[in-house]
């Protein structure tokens, strides 16, 4: 069925604004009267938070008992704060309530983890959180566990002799036995705000980590470059297939990771790269193509990635043996636009700098960053905020003015991308004032479930 309201997390965090965070209930419904608004905000009661990503408990991930997926619980990670809610979508899907919260001393105490980024259910019931760093803000991988039924925070899941130096996202396969995890920034250094000067400072990771999923063993790293910082890792959705990608933020590339012949290793290998533009006007004189988010169609066939400074989406078909071909691009934003405060000066791929984007007479600012797909693949999602400390730093008029949610929609024939102009979320029309949007999920299903 077509996906009719949405989860979206939402932070006040960076913006001035002394309010809680939120988790915002969008209405995707064309026929209702209240299309593309928000209809319900779940504050959360803490300040500061960081909602930043979402994830749903374990009746979505784990099929081993054959029940059809309910997702009726949604957990909310904190980025900042290390705190972790537990939301009921399943009472009321358009009113959640907040039915469970761990509190950031208990992840300090037991797991001596913070800074949570990314969560998935485990195909044993239990939910995994990916960490980017320890209680002090310096960087430390891993994760921590949940019992899928209680919630309880059980502890640290690998173990403490192989725990990465940094961490953000994960993926895994149970067929293959295989866990797959990217690296992250040092919290501390990173909440300060990007400086140039960090570069070749070994503060953004660069490792691509293979986990044995059933022992919790660190198998195989890849070292995927200096500065590269490998933020978002995707398999392809068929539960068969040995294969999957990750996006280098600082670097622009996208790797694809497969299972290799010689025995049971795995291998890496670039098959995307966005080039840098030559600018003047900016922080740097190269703009670096920062891919804030990656995502993969639920039939396999596209992959879809968000340019964050530079502002555009792009869509690349997928093909066995063959290099992912580029099908489809957009600008929705981004640092380099007409008339904007950065020129371009040389740049590989365009000819002229693209024009701003304007939706229901709402001119947009910042850049790409998450992006959600309906389970046809014929509708993409996106918001505008990566990181709210950043967020001020290169869109100070976005994070004044409020984020927005977009639509594209996706032509799933031969591809292409096109901005549906009847849909805009509007967060900088919240009560409480401008607000960041960032993670969103479908209780039906999505790409990232």
């Amino acid at each position: 069925p077509r996906e009719e309201v949405a989860y979206v997390t939402c932070t006040y965090r960076s913006t001035c604004i002394d309010q809680p965070d939120f988790l915002a209930t969008v209405d995707l419904n064309p026929r209702s009267p209240h299309y593309g608004q928000v209809i319900h905000r779940l504050p959360m009661p803490n300040l500061k938070d960081e909602l930043h990503c979402a994830g749903w408990g374990p009746a979505c991930g784990c099929f081993e008992s054959g029940a059809a997926a309910k997702r009726t619980k949604l957990v909310l990670p904190c980025l900042i704060s290390s705190r972790i809610y537990v939301v009921d979508v399943g009472s009321q899907c358009r009113a959640p309530r907040i039915c469970k919260m761990i509190e950031p001393v208990d992840v300090f105490w037991k797991c001596n983890k913070g800074y949570l980024a990314v969560t998935h259910p485990l195909p044993n019931g239990d939910v995994l959180i990916a960490n980017m760093g320890d209680p002090a803000g310096n960087a430390k991988g891993g994760f921590v566990v949940l019992d899928g039924e209680t919630f309880e925070l059980k502890g640290n899941w690998e173990n403490e002799c192989e725990v990465p130096p940094s961490g953000c996202d994960f993926w895994f396969q149970p067929r293959h036995n295989v866990l797959v995890s990217s690296a992250g920034m040092v919290p501390k250094v990173a909440g300060r705000g990007f400086n140039p000067d960090d570069l070749k400072k070994g503060i953004f990771g660069r490792r691509l980590n293979v986990w044995n999923l059933s022992c919790r063993s660190l198998t195989q790293c890849f070292d995927l470059g200096e500065d590269s910082l490998p933020l978002n890792v995707r398999f392809l959705h068929n539960p068969d297939a040995a294969e999957g990608y990750v996006a280098c933020a600082l670097s622009g590339v996208v790797f694809r990771f497969y299972k290799s012949c010689e025995a049971n290793n795995w291998a890496v290998e670039e098959v995307i790269r966005i080039p840098p533009k030559d600018v003047s006007g900016w922080i740097m004189p190269k703009m670096p193509a920062f891919i804030a988010d990656l995502i993969i169609s639920p039939d396999d066939r596209f992959l879809f990635v968000s340019n964050w400074l530079h502002g555009d989406i792009r869509q690349y078909e997928l093909s066995r043996n063959c290099k992912p071909r580029l099908v489809g691009q957009v600008f929705v934003g981004g640092s380099i636009l007409r008339g904007g405060p950065v020129t371009v000066c040389r740049d590989e791929e365009l000819k002229c700098q693209p024009e701003p984007l304007v939706v229901k007479c709402k001119r947009i600012y910042g850049g790409p960053s998450k992006l959600q797909l309906s389970l046809d693949g014929k509708r993409l999602y996106v918001t505008n905020s990566f990181y709210s400390t950043w967020d001020r730093q290169f869109y100070p008029t976005m994070v004044k003015e409020g984020s927005v949610m977009l639509q594209l929609d996706v032509d799933t024939d031969k591809g292409g991308l096109t901005v549906n102009k009847n849909f805009l979320v509007d967060f900088g029309k919240e009560p409480h004032g401008p607000c960041l949007a960032k993670e969103i999920r479908f209780p039906g299903g999505d790409s990232k479930s």
